[in-house]
């Protein structure tokens, strides 16, 4: 006994204190609701834990093979919902509950699911009157039905795995007229009111149950100047999920937070509801730029996931039972041997729609991705370009700067392949034109950028300006395409341009216009190297309610309030499919969004929005991403350096040392800042900042394979720790280091004056080696790293094969035919495993023609062997071996190429200190069968 509190005791260790600190400057948070300044959140919060007035008619059940339906009582109203449920393909159930007879149809979100979800048959184990038993088929899983209150559980054997309204906290809005209004349609089932009565004694009830008392916000809402009117009234839903043996959620980006989700009591929830929110504050809940509403759940035997399809404005609220506990008290109940398991409870509350779920029951961190990535797709596949870096500000005065830009990368010998042009291009911020003064011939300036093989990106926001001179305002007119307001007229909103209309790109037709205006012919001076930018898309709305789009706006038959989240989906999903027709459909699209939704990932990259040159800005980009890549979004960065005000030098190098090993890589500055292209710095700096573009440019082969196989199987390209060390405890809330794919840990120089760092190297039992060094460490150890301000601490994992191009030249096209070196750290038991992907870089031809390369890269046996992959592809590739670096090697005597048959020796040497094995030059073909025989 002593001695396993002793060894209880030694948990101490295990627990640290983080300590937040506020940005030094500060969102005007007066521009934004808080929770109890959005009624429906206030009144759905105000509702606390306790018995459900929601009951499961059972006699109602009916079972096909592919659903079950139920009929749902609120023994307080006596209103009907329909309970549906579904055994989805691949370890996965959906809740949907909807109105049984509801006024009208609710919203239910089109365009995100990629298809309609295949099913497996549901069984019924047993029934009786407390409710029924369903089989889930996998592992003894089971759906269990409570009838009274009604309550799902999800069970794994006797493991409770997930649990639904079993704290009450179901809650149904139901559409309903407002008192005096006229008689209902027929069938349809009317109460007044609202559904506030979820607990008892709550005053007065009329002969419904429902409370005579008439609360704000029901029918009409006020913040600030602005009004909503709610001609359907109330129509928030809220449903909690409970997970037993869980301390550790993650996700539900977007927010400026650490990558573990904190509990929520005594504050707001976080919210999801997609606003430009200007100099946005760290480390608080607060709702920025894209939403979307998939939380992971972790612990050491399982990775599950909740998907709540819904567009309105969500709020989510997470507690715990092990939350606000001490160290101490955890360390005590630990030694105590306390049977209290943790659990952690999670509520989600929209103000409209239905609720409509996805439970992703895993059971490993990798299931849950491809389980999702079934549901709205994976990340799309980038053309390779877009994976180098991108220079930008707000703005390039005129075509001679951005010649003198271009200019200045090459004579500084740095790489890029993108530059950035924002609004003041466009002839009076009019989207899809040219400042007839300043970009004259914007024909010949992208010709130019061609010549060099770079390319541009040109921003076309989403607010039109309301010009009668304008083609595109007068198109959107004559078509009728505009938003409209709650009386019928074009809606109307302030934004760059001044007045603007908002195309309301829910309308299939509008998207297909929209991407029709990307040709060539159509937008004037564009070529095949121009790329488009979609920003303010959440949308913004200077003079509108938390400067966006009014709620009570039109977008056909529904109100803004149901389809908000998903507006900046649709910007991105036309502009994207613009891009693929301008070309025949063979180009690959590049479109960077600033809102995003679920589903996004299959259009293109997202950034992080106007962060600030500070260090907590910096810092917050690795977890911000994190979060991202774990919803199914890799294409992530932030801008290098702080979109707004100015960074030291210090920071703009670390900056640059973090963003080349982030998936997008762009530098942005804002209009007021002085220039800060990385020449501008003096020569130590600059001398900084190329190397760490460098290290970039060398790593694209393994970045770009990486995109692939998240293209292919939806597993995030930068990823936590815990999703590849789902076992080891220390990763799991770990956010200042990053693994990209398996085999690169970094950890980036984050702190100010920063002389050392402490990196947790994970695994028992591997090794990890330095990168830079080649010098060996032992996994599951925190080891202390000294740095200098040129130092980028990044490791490379035992066991893995990394192809690299260590030829730089001024853009990733230029290096298309360059060799590869291939970096091989080996095991602890001298193996070694990894995978080359190449194809021509931009095209579909990878998909529709099968025109790539696929290969396996194996060291085993004292042998490095290369085989295909893809037998049935075809491709052919100039590239070819130019060396190969064998890290934890043994001298050989010799090394044979063994290929077609002959075998020929291979110059050699050896770093005996290092145990470095370099191979040069072998010479075979990047997409060939051979063996590398080491005797």
């Amino acid at each position: 006994m002593a001695v396993n509190s002793i060894e209880r005791m030694g948990l101490l260790s295990v627990f640290f204190v983080c300590l937040f600190f506020n940005s030094a400057f500060a969102v005007d948070r007066g521009n934004f609701k808080t929770c109890d300044q959005s009624a429906f959140c206030k009144r759905q919060r105000a509702l606390k834990p306790g018995q459900s007035p929601y009951r499961a008619l059972l006699e109602t059940l009916e079972l096909s093979d592919s659903r079950l339906t139920l009929q749902l009582i609120n023994d307080n109203n006596k209103v009907h919902l329909l309970l549906e449920l579904y055994r989805l393909q691949g370890n996965m159930t959906r809740v949907k509950i909807n109105e049984l007879k509801p006024l009208k149809p609710r919203f239910e979100v089109p365009d995100v699911l990629i298809a309609e979800p295949p099913t497996e048959p549901l069984s019924v184990l047993s029934k009786d009157d407390n409710g029924i038993v369903l089989s889930l088929g996998a592992e003894s899983q089971r759906l269990i039905v409570s009838a009274r209150p009604f309550r799902l559980d999800i069970m794994e054997g006797p493991e409770v795995l997930l649990s639904l309204n079993s704290r009450g906290l179901l809650a149904f809005e139901h559409l309903r007229l407002r008192k005096d209004t006229q008689a209902q349609p027929d069938g349809a089932e009317v109460k007044e009111s609202v559904d506030g009565d979820q607990q008892q004694d709550e005053g007065q009830k009329d002969d419904d149950g429902e409370s005579n008392k008439e609360e704000d916000g029901l029918w009409e809402e006020t913040f600030k100047s602005h009004t909503d009117t709610k001609p359907n009234g109330p129509t928030s839903i809220s449903l909690d999920f409970s997970l037993p043996g869980v301390e550790h959620v993650y996700g539900i980006p977007e927010h400026g937070d650490d990558l573990k989700l904190k509990t929520t009591d005594g504050g707001d929830p976080y919210r999801l509801y997609n606003l430009d929110v200007f100099q946005y504050e760290l480390y608080n809940p607060m709702a920025l730029y894209g939403s979307i509403p998939v939380m992971l759940a972790h612990n050491t035997q399982r990775t599950m996931g909740i998907f709540w399809l819904n567009a309105a404005e969500t709020w989510v609220d997470i507690s715990s039972n092990t939350a606000g506990k001490t160290v101490f008290g955890k360390m005590l109940d630990f030694v105590q041997g306390s049977s209290e398991k943790p659990q952690t409870d999670v509520r989600w509350i929209s103000e409209s729609g239905i609720i409509d779920v996805f439970i992703m029951l895993g059971p490993k961190p990798s299931d849950v991705f491809s389980q999702y990535a079934s549901l709205t797709g994976t990340q799309s596949f980038p053309p390779l370009a877009s994976l180098g870096y991108h220079q930008c500000r707000w703005n390039y005065n005129d075509q001679e700067d951005v010649k003198s830009v271009d200019q200045g990368f090459d004579q500084h010998d740095i790489p890029y392949d993108f530059i950035w042009l924002d609004i003041e291009h466009a002839d009076g911020k009019r989207y899809f034109t040219w400042d007839p003064h300043k970009f004259s011939e914007p024909k010949e300036m992208l010709q130019g950028l061609m010549d060099k093989r770079r390319k541009m990106v040109a921003i076309v926001d989403p607010h039109i300006k309301v010009d009668s001179g304008y083609k595109i305002h007068n198109e959107i007119t004559s078509k009728d395409f505009y938003v409209k307001n709650k009386d019928g007229r074009n809606y109307e909103g302030w934004c760059w341009p001044g007045n603007s209309g908002y195309p309301d790109f829910t309308n299939p037709e509008m998207r297909a216009w929209w991407a029709s205006m990307f040709t060539y012919d159509q937008y004037e001076g564009s070529m095949e190297n121009l790329f488009t930018w979609n920003d303010m898309n959440e949308p913004s709305v200077f003079n509108g309610p938390e400067v966006t789009m009014h709620k009570d706006a039109l977008h056909g038959n529904w109100e803004h309030r149901d389809i908000h989240n998903i507006y900046g989906l649709y910007v991105q999903m036309a502009t994207a499919e613009g891009q693929i027709q301008r070309s025949g459909g063979v180009e690959r699209p590049f479109v960077l969004t600033r809102a995003f939704f679920a589903g996004s990932q299959r259009f293109g990259a997202v950034w992080t929005g106007d962060n600030a040159a500070e260090w907590d800005h910096l810092k917050i980009s690795i977890p911000m991403c994190l979060s991202l890549g774990l919803v199914g979004v890799s294409f992530c960065g932030a801008d290098v350096g702080g979109f707004f005000k100015n960074p030291s030098t210090e920071l703009l190098v670390r900056w640059y040392q973090t963003g080349a090993y982030q998936p997008f890589f762009r530098a942005h500055a804002h209009l007021d800042t002085p220039r800060r292209e990385p020449w501008l710095f003096g020569p130590e700096n600059t001398a900084l900042i190329r190397e760490a573009i460098r290290q970039r440019y060398a790593l694209l082969p393994y970045w770009y394979q990486l995109f692939f196989q998240a293209y292919r199987t939806g597993t995030p390209v930068m990823r936590p720790l815990w999703v590849d060390y789902p076992k080891d405890t220390a990763t799991f809330t770990i956010d200042d280091e990053f693994l990209i794919g398996s085999d690169l840990l970094v950890h980036p120089v984050t702190e100010e004056g920063s002389r050392g760092v402490t990196a947790y190297l994970p695994g028992a039992g591997e090794v990890w080696y330095d990168v830079h060094t080649f010098q060996k460490h032992n996994g599951a150890q925190n080891l202390y790293i000294p740095v200098t301000l040129s130092s980028i601490p990044v490791f490379q994992r035992g066991g893995s094969i990394i192809p690299r191009k260590d030829r730089v030249r001024r853009s990733s096209a230029c290096m298309e035919n360059d060799p590869y070196t291939l970096y091989v750290a080996l095991s602890p038991k001298k193996f070694a495993e990894g995978k080359l992907y190449i194809d021509d870089g931009h095209t579909f031809n990878y998909d529709r023609k099968k025109e790539f390369i696929h290969r396996s890269l194996t060291f085993a046996n004292n042998a490095l062997t290369s085989s295909n992959l893809c037998p049935e592809c075809n491709f052919l590739t100039s590239s070819w071996i130019e060396k190969v670096l064998i890290l934890g090697a043994s001298k050989p005597s010799k090394v044979l190429l063994k290929m077609d048959g002959k075998e020929t020796p291979v110059d050699f040497e050896f770093d005996s200190f290092m145990s470095v094995l370099t191979l040069r030059k072998p010479g075979m073909n990047a997409g060939d069968d051979w063996t590398l025989l080491l005797q």
